[in-house]
């Protein structure tokens, strides 16, 4: 199924799956940012320093739909190791500001938030924008979210693919829904219906697992990447294996719709101040040891090394890529404008 077929529904799955490890219409024009490859800002809503405020993220969406970004993104957690901005929320508080841009929800957590109140959360965001929704959601990694909610951690994977499935009826308002062993929504419908017809092409994201990729094949009309849980050389085996699972099941069809999401961006001629993202603000928040942080592709660093970690995730196959400036926000969105993306190379 072609990207642009309606409304966009991506799934990140945030975590290994248990059986893993034992247990479109109207889309936006290639970015001015360079090359025929696309661009997304990340809305920042993790306090990294400072708080985020309705005012901030105005400038925030407002600059990036000036400097020529497509998507603006907003992650959602309910408990994080730093104070975390509702993500569907901001979304809808700077619709004003968004311009043309389409808005990603990368991604929203159905099984969490439940698999009617996301919908209606959603489809007032596809209204209110006039269409340019982009919906992305995951079963989530976290325990200590399911603990606050009351839902068995070690029922997410079946609750997600349950999930999945209504929530792509609903925002098609197909009044068929789901009856299965978590959730029953036949007969319900949500009105009003989100702005494109046809209901949702859903994005099934992963980290490149084989049950994830077979999620993305069995379910998806394209696949979201986490930049901080791949390699350029690990996301072009994915995409090759999806590519063989979507041949063999008749789904996805050549080149497999993508975008790597969170990647975390600085742009800086300093080391010490490169170094300082990664020990300082990305370790401590992501929980994560720094070697392995060091160990990824993400653009942090001078503007050239920015680029050539860049170029080699579009030579394996990436088409869009979002960003999140881990600091001085406004000034690293233009920095990549002005300095990296036209270093990058988009020929694959």
């Amino acid at each position: 199924m072609e990207l642009g077929s309606g409304l966009k529904v991506w799934c990140l799955l945030d975590s290994v799956d248990d059986d893993e490890v034992g247990a479109e219409d109207g889309l936006p024009s290639p970015s001015s940012l360079g090359g025929a490859a696309e661009y997304g800002a990340h809305l920042p809503l993790a306090d990294l320093g400072a708080t985020p405020s309705l005012a901030s993220l105005k400038t925030y969406a407002r600059a990036a739909d000036a400097l020529g970004y497509t998507y603006l993104c907003a992650n959602d957690h309910l408990l994080f190791s730093r104070p975390w901005l509702d993500g569907p929320t901001a979304l809808a508080a700077v619709i004003e500001e968004s311009g043309s841009m389409q808005l990603a929800t990368t991604v929203s957590l159905p099984v969490l938030r439940g698999p009617v109140p996301l919908p209606k959360t959603l489809g007032a965001l596809d209204v209110l924008s006039s269409g340019r929704l982009v919906v992305a959601v995951g079963p989530g990694s976290s325990a200590r979210d399911y603990a606050a909610v009351g839902v068995p951690f070690g029922e997410r994977w079946r609750r997600f693919d349950e999930v999945l499935a209504a929530l792509r009826a609903l925002l098609r308002s197909d009044p068929d829904g789901v009856d299965g062993e978590f959730y029953r929504t036949r007969g319900v419908l949500l009105e009003p219906s989100p702005v494109r017809a046809g209901g949702p092409p859903v994005w099934v994201a992963s980290w490149g697992s084989p049950a994830g990729l077979r999620r993305v094949a069995a379910s998806g009309d394209g696949w979201l990447a986490s930049a901080y849980n791949t390699t350029p050389a690990r996301f072009r085996v994915g995409l090759e294996d999806l590519s063989a699972l979507s041949r063999r099941s008749g789904g996805l069809s050549d080149p497999i719709p993508n975008a790597l999401a969170t990647t975390w961006l600085y742009v800086t001629e300093s080391s010490r101040g490169a170094e300082q993202m990664i020990t300082d603000v990305l370790a401590p928040m992501l929980g994560r040891d720094a070697d392995l942080i060091r160990a990824l592709e993400l653009p942090i660093g001078p503007a050239e090394v920015c680029a050539e970690r860049l170029t080699r995730y579009s030579r394996a196959g990436v088409q869009r890529t979002f960003l999140w400036p881990l600091g001085d926000d406004l000034r690293q969105l233009e920095l990549f404008r002005e300095q990296v993306a036209p270093l990058i190379d988009t020929d694959r």
